[in-house]
Protein backbone atom coordinates (compact mmCIF):
# COMPACT_ATOMS: atom_id res chain seq x y z
CA UNK A 1 0.00 0.00 0.00
CA UNK A 2 1.43 3.36 -1.00
CA UNK A 3 0.79 6.43 1.04
CA UNK A 4 0.91 9.85 -0.48
CA UNK A 5 2.94 12.64 1.03
CA UNK A 6 0.85 15.34 2.63
CA UNK A 7 2.51 18.50 1.28
CA UNK A 8 1.51 22.14 1.63
CA UNK A 9 2.83 25.44 0.41
CA UNK A 10 3.36 28.41 2.76
CA UNK A 11 3.48 31.31 0.28
CA UNK A 12 4.71 34.81 0.94
CA UNK A 13 7.23 37.47 0.04
CA UNK A 14 9.12 37.01 3.33
CA UNK A 15 10.69 40.45 2.91
CA UNK A 16 11.82 39.94 5.63
CA UNK A 17 10.83 36.82 7.54
CA UNK A 18 9.34 37.56 10.98
CA UNK A 19 8.82 35.44 14.06
CA UNK A 20 5.14 35.34 13.09
CA UNK A 21 6.08 33.69 9.78
CA UNK A 22 8.33 31.24 11.59
CA UNK A 23 5.54 30.31 13.99
CA UNK A 24 3.10 29.56 11.13
CA UNK A 25 5.71 27.54 9.20
CA UNK A 26 6.67 25.54 12.31
CA UNK A 27 3.03 24.81 13.09
CA UNK A 28 2.38 23.75 9.47
CA UNK A 29 5.42 21.45 9.67
CA UNK A 30 3.69 19.54 12.49
CA UNK A 31 0.54 19.10 10.37
CA UNK A 32 2.11 18.08 7.06
CA UNK A 33 4.77 15.63 5.93
CA UNK A 34 6.43 18.37 3.90
CA UNK A 35 6.15 22.16 3.81
CA UNK A 36 7.34 24.18 0.85
CA UNK A 37 8.05 27.75 1.88
CA UNK A 38 7.39 29.52 -1.40
CA UNK A 39 9.02 32.91 -1.77
CA UNK A 40 6.85 34.61 -4.34
CA UNK A 41 8.29 37.60 -6.10
CA UNK A 42 7.54 39.88 -8.96
CA UNK A 43 10.76 40.77 -10.79
CA UNK A 44 9.14 44.10 -11.70
CA UNK A 45 9.06 45.12 -8.03
CA UNK A 46 12.10 45.88 -5.95
CA UNK A 47 12.05 44.32 -2.50
CA UNK A 48 14.12 45.29 0.51
CA UNK A 49 16.10 42.06 0.29
CA UNK A 50 17.11 40.08 -2.78
CA UNK A 51 15.65 36.63 -3.27
CA UNK A 52 19.00 35.06 -2.32
CA UNK A 53 19.09 37.14 0.87
CA UNK A 54 15.53 36.10 1.75
CA UNK A 55 16.42 32.45 1.20
CA UNK A 56 19.48 32.82 3.43
CA UNK A 57 17.52 34.60 6.18
CA UNK A 58 14.78 31.95 6.05
CA UNK A 59 17.29 29.11 6.03
CA UNK A 60 19.00 30.56 9.09
CA UNK A 61 15.62 30.92 10.79
CA UNK A 62 13.93 27.59 10.03
CA UNK A 63 16.83 25.36 8.99
CA UNK A 64 16.20 23.09 11.97
CA UNK A 65 12.81 21.99 10.57
CA UNK A 66 13.67 18.80 8.67
CA UNK A 67 10.47 18.62 6.65
CA UNK A 68 10.61 22.19 5.34
CA UNK A 69 12.20 23.32 2.11
CA UNK A 70 12.52 26.84 0.75
CA UNK A 71 12.07 27.72 -2.92
CA UNK A 72 11.60 30.96 -4.87
CA UNK A 73 9.08 31.40 -7.66
CA UNK A 74 8.77 34.34 -10.07
CA UNK A 75 5.76 35.54 -12.05
CA UNK A 76 3.55 32.66 -11.02
CA UNK A 77 0.17 32.21 -9.39
CA UNK A 78 0.38 30.47 -6.03
CA UNK A 79 -1.87 27.69 -7.36
CA UNK A 80 0.71 27.06 -10.08
CA UNK A 81 3.34 26.80 -7.34
CA UNK A 82 1.10 24.22 -5.66
CA UNK A 83 0.82 22.26 -8.91
CA UNK A 84 4.55 22.45 -9.56
CA UNK A 85 5.42 21.22 -6.05
CA UNK A 86 2.63 18.64 -5.85
CA UNK A 87 0.89 20.36 -2.94
CA UNK A 88 -2.87 19.95 -2.61
CA UNK A 89 -3.12 22.78 -0.10
CA UNK A 90 -1.57 25.99 1.11
CA UNK A 91 -1.30 27.34 4.64
CA UNK A 92 -1.68 31.03 5.36
CA UNK A 93 -1.42 32.85 8.66
CA UNK A 94 -4.12 35.26 9.76
CA UNK A 95 -3.42 38.11 12.17
CA UNK A 96 -7.01 39.27 12.39
CA UNK A 97 -10.26 40.00 10.61
CA UNK A 98 -8.69 42.31 8.06
CA UNK A 99 -6.35 39.52 6.91
CA UNK A 100 -9.32 37.14 6.67
CA UNK A 101 -11.33 39.62 4.59
CA UNK A 102 -8.34 39.99 2.24
CA UNK A 103 -7.48 36.27 2.06
CA UNK A 104 -10.96 34.74 1.73
CA UNK A 105 -11.68 35.84 -1.87
CA UNK A 106 -8.22 34.66 -2.92
CA UNK A 107 -8.77 31.28 -1.24
CA UNK A 108 -12.10 30.93 -3.04
CA UNK A 109 -10.57 31.89 -6.40
CA UNK A 110 -7.65 29.50 -5.91
CA UNK A 111 -10.08 26.68 -5.10
CA UNK A 112 -12.21 27.59 -8.12
CA UNK A 113 -9.18 27.58 -10.44
CA UNK A 114 -7.55 24.35 -9.31
CA UNK A 115 -9.22 22.78 -6.30
CA UNK A 116 -6.32 23.75 -4.04
CA UNK A 117 -7.48 24.12 -0.46
CA UNK A 118 -6.37 27.05 1.68
CA UNK A 119 -5.97 26.39 5.39
CA UNK A 120 -5.80 29.35 7.74
CA UNK A 121 -3.79 29.27 10.94
CA UNK A 122 -4.57 32.03 13.40
CA UNK A 123 -1.46 33.90 14.47
CA UNK A 124 -0.41 33.46 18.06
CA UNK A 125 -1.38 36.54 20.09
CA UNK A 126 2.24 37.63 20.49
CA UNK A 127 2.65 37.91 16.69
CA UNK A 128 -0.71 39.40 15.66
CA UNK A 129 0.70 42.92 15.40
CA UNK A 130 3.78 41.90 13.41
CA UNK A 131 4.05 42.43 9.66
CA UNK A 132 7.12 42.72 7.45
CA UNK A 133 6.17 46.21 6.28
CA UNK A 134 5.59 47.47 9.83
CA UNK A 135 8.88 45.92 10.98
CA UNK A 136 10.75 47.76 8.21
CA UNK A 137 9.07 51.05 9.08
CA UNK A 138 9.91 50.72 12.77
CA UNK A 139 13.56 49.94 12.01
CA UNK A 140 13.76 52.81 9.53
CA UNK A 141 12.74 55.26 12.26
CA UNK A 142 15.10 53.81 14.84
CA UNK A 143 12.69 51.54 16.73
CA UNK A 144 13.73 48.25 18.30
CA UNK A 145 12.27 45.08 16.77
CA UNK A 146 14.28 42.68 18.91
CA UNK A 147 12.18 39.60 19.61
CA UNK A 148 9.90 40.20 16.63
CA UNK A 149 12.34 38.90 14.02
CA UNK A 150 15.29 36.49 14.27
CA UNK A 151 18.54 38.19 15.30
CA UNK A 152 20.18 37.85 11.84
CA UNK A 153 17.13 39.55 10.33
CA UNK A 154 17.40 42.34 12.90
CA UNK A 155 21.03 42.92 11.89
CA UNK A 156 20.25 42.79 8.17
CA UNK A 157 17.41 45.28 8.61
CA UNK A 158 19.61 47.72 10.53
CA UNK A 159 22.18 47.58 7.74
CA UNK A 160 19.63 47.92 4.95
CA UNK A 161 16.89 50.27 6.25
CA UNK A 162 18.09 51.51 9.63
CA UNK A 163 17.97 55.21 10.56
CA UNK A 164 21.33 55.88 8.93
CA UNK A 165 19.89 55.09 5.48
Amino acid sequence: MTTSVRRCVCPGSYDPVTNGHIDIIARASRLFDEVVVAILHNPGKRGTFTIDERIALLTGSIGDLDNVRIEAFADMLVVDVCRKTGAASMVKGLRGGTDFAYELPMANMNHHLTGVETLFLVAAPEWQHVSSSLIKEVVHYGGDVTGLVPEPVCQALLERVGPAH
